[in-house]
């Protein structure tokens, strides 16, 4: 499968490997990659976008560590089942935040107020 939908900008402040982790994403998401396409080995993506291969490594790491892909062995990196599970994830995370803000004592208001802040500052960013 060529990596037809990955642009690498060398100018950009994203470093290369968060570019290429982000646009994975966006094609599971888009439904451009589907559950099990085998995605090009490390060393064939490098080629192809002219980058290290230490840098489509660590984009596929990255990428296997959030359940986006997964890798068997020989077989090489493939979607995985779900995908991008970015809504688990981020559920997971409220979940882990509700339960730690209820053990401090911050209201649900006060907690929600805390998170709208923070979104809002990384918006702004």
């Amino acid at each position: 499968m060529p990596a037809s939908f990955i642009a690498i900008d060398p100018r950009s402040s994203t470093p290369p490997f968060e570019q290429l982790r982000s646009q994975v994403i966006a094609a599971v998401r888009s439904g451009e990659l589907a559950h099990d396409d085998r995605l090009p080995t490390v060393r064939a993506l490098a080629a192809e976008l002219g980058l290290a291969t230490n840098t489509v490594a660590r984009a596929y790491r990255e990428l296997e560590r959030d359940s986006v892909i997964e890798t068997r062995g020989r077989f090489g990196s493939f979607v995985a089942p779900n995908g991008d599970s970015a809504d688990h994830n981020a559920k997971a995370a409220a979940d882990a935040f509700a339960t730690r803000t209820e053990q401090l004592g911050v209201s649900p208001a006060a907690a929600l107020a805390l998170v709208t802040d923070a979104l809002n500052r990384r918006s702004d960013a």
